[in-house]
């Protein structure tokens, strides 16, 4: 960190705190030349996503607005919807990602879901998937429970 008062580009940090709510980092620094006193913030960034909803339009990305998806999914069933949401968020933000499509925001959900719980997976995928009568309902039954058979899992144990 460049020394405001000499320009020297070498300080130590003296003190640390966190502010706000502990997201920043207030930090005092004592240059190592002229041994001058300064404060720096650290402040994290992040990168606003925006959904590419099925209709081209474009919104902001709305966690609550996934949450309540998924509590509607996971009503009574042993999944912590929160941590799904703030995983979501996560890989999105780590990934630099500035854009995500709904089709493509509605999948990570399912296979996180699938992953946790074949009853809040079915659940979502109902009505993500919009199924429209009880064949195809009964189609993605079917298929989970192929790949339940197939991983050594059984509808008894989930």
């Amino acid at each position: 960190m460049k020394c405001p008062t000499c320009g020297f580009l070498e300080s130590k940090v003296v003190d640390s705190r966190p502010i706000d709510d502990g997201s920043n980092i207030r930090r005092r620094r004592e240059c190592l030349s002229c041994g001058k006193r300064f404060t720096t913030f650290e402040i994290h960034e992040t990168v606003q996503i925006m959904v590419i909803k099925k209709n081209g339009d474009k919104v902001v990305f709305d966690r609550s607005k996934l949450r309540g998806g998924i509590l509607k999914a996971t009503h009574k069933r042993p999944v912590d919807a929160d941590a799904i949401v703030n995983e979501i968020e996560a890989e999105l933000q780590n990934a630099l990602r500035q854009e995500v499509t709904s089709v493509e925001l509605g999948e990570m959900v399912m296979d996180k879901l699938k992953a946790l719980d074949d009853v809040a997976y079915v659940r979502f995928a109902s009505v993500y998937r919009e199924f429209c009568d009880l064949d195809t309902f009964m189609a993605e039954l079917r298929n989970l429970k192929k790949k339940n058979k197939k991983s050594g899992n059984t509808a008894d144990e989930t």
